[in-house]
């Protein structure tokens, strides 16, 4: 039986799609503007073959890219057609093609790259999820240093790097199992070094040298409902991209205004820009942890603000702890069984907590109360970005300068669902 359900992930599904897809957007005035796509395939032992499946195996599924069309709405417009990055892949080794979420996973692991190009940069995600970023002075440690931040989530995952993929990264990549690696090019040898994994999907994107241009560039998003309506929103697009673009952390409460005490200092800005970006691939709710420019602790996707904070929390010490067991004696630490070395592991995370002492803290909306952010500060972070906004910003202002710690707004949220 086993064996059979296993065949369901080779099955490669037929998709019935139309080979070009419109969309009309028609004002009160009948004046007709068309989003006009036409659906991607590969060719893939000698044929034509799109999406392996979409979500999940027996759901057909199709990628389309744009073509022609340009929505205007306002002084908002979507991207021009012709600009392409995930939906125009070039497969330099597909083993099984890709499927919708092989994809996707790759495309948000570019919108996050493309607000860090001046520095090589590593993501790895999973499940539409960034499970570690990093930056570091060589693609090689980058990606190290991502990877570590979470060995066990990274597993099946896609990775993306936004420099040409080296011999030694090729190397570090081949030695673990992931199901997409993407790069704007492989250096002579890697792509022989990644053949080792016979089912890797090796992805090039020649246009990631110019990802930079996709920031602040919209699309149309679109989310179906159970009865077939559809949701049209424009794509977020975050206004602080600097460091000078953080707002000071200061509120007005009862006729008393509140201030942070203490500015950041150029490190701490440098962790807080990286992890809000970070955090604009991230899904809400959400808080991540950042330190030295390498994600420590990303929790996603909870109901409530302090929950997903203790998330990102356990998260960091659980990660910090697996990652010194497979340093030091090779192997993951829920399997190790020696009790004394297990100790004394878990002495060294808890005196570290978690690899969070120093670090920096990212909501990706305002803290309601205090509590979110006392979970952070009792591990020793001494700097958090918000959106702020909320009504008891006053308090949450308060136990940062008690606690020592620094803290901006951005002015904006940054929800993905």
């Amino acid at each position: 039986m086993a064996e059979d359900l296993k065949q369901m992930y080779r099955k490669i599904v037929k998709d019935h799609f139309p080979p070009r897809m419109e969309i009309a957007f028609i004002g009160d005035d009948d004046r007709r503007q068309v989003l006009c796509y036409e659906r991607v395939a590969w060719t893939i032992d000698g044929e034509a073959r799109g999406l392996r499946y979409g979500e999940n195996p027996g759901q057909e599924a199709a990628l389309y890219r744009l073509v022609n069309g340009n929505l205007v709405l306002a002084d908002t417009r979507t991207i021009l057609p012709g600009r392409y990055l995930a939906s125009d892949v070039e497969l330099l080794q597909s083993g099984k093609h890709p499927g919708k979420t092989n994809l996707t996973d790759a495309d948000n692991a570019l919108n996050i790259l493309r607000y860090f190009t001046d520095t090589p940069t590593a993501v790895i995600v999973k499940h539409n999820n960034p499970c570690g970023v990093a930056q570091a002075e060589s693609l090689s440690q980058a990606y190290a240093r991502a990877y570590m931040a979470d060995r066990v989530a990274a597993f099946g995952g896609c990775i993306a790097v936004n420099r040409a993929l080296d011999r030694a990264t090729a190397e570090a990549v081949a030695s673990q199992y992931a199901e997409v690696v993407v790069a704007p090019d492989f250096d002579p040898g890697s792509l022989e070094i990644l053949a080792r994994r016979r089912n890797l999907r090796v992805i090039r994107i020649r246009a990631m040298e110019h990802l930079q241009n996709f920031v602040g560039q919209r699309v149309v998003d679109f989310k179906s409902l159970i009865d077939g309506g559809i949701i049209a929103q424009w794509s977020f697009v975050p206004v602080t991209l600097k460091k000078e673009d953080f707002l000071p952390a200061e509120s007005d409460f009862q006729g008393k205004h509140y201030a942070i005490e203490r500015p950041p200092s150029a490190a701490e800005l440098d962790d807080l820009l990286f992890g809000w970006l970070v955090e604009t691939g991230v899904t809400s709710n959400s808080v991540i942890f950042v330190k030295d420019r390498c994600t420590v602790g990303i929790g996603t996707g909870e109901q409530d603000r302090v929950g997903v904070a203790e998330i990102a929390r356990d998260k960091a010490y659980r990660k910090l702890a697996d990652r010194y067991c497979f340093e030091e004696l090779g192997i993951p630490y829920n399997e190790l069984t020696d009790k004394e070395k297990k100790k004394a592991l878990d002495a060294r995370v808890a005196k570290e907590k978690g690899g969070l002492i120093g670090a920096a803290m990212v909501s990706d909306a305002f803290f309601p109360f205090r509590d979110g952010v006392d979970v952070g500060l009792r591990e020793g972070i001494q700097a958090v970005v918000q959106p702020g906004g909320a009504q008891n910003d006053w308090n949450v202002i308060q136990a940062c300068n008690a606690a020592g710690a620094t803290m901006v707004f951005t002015g904006q949220r940054c929800f993905k669902h």
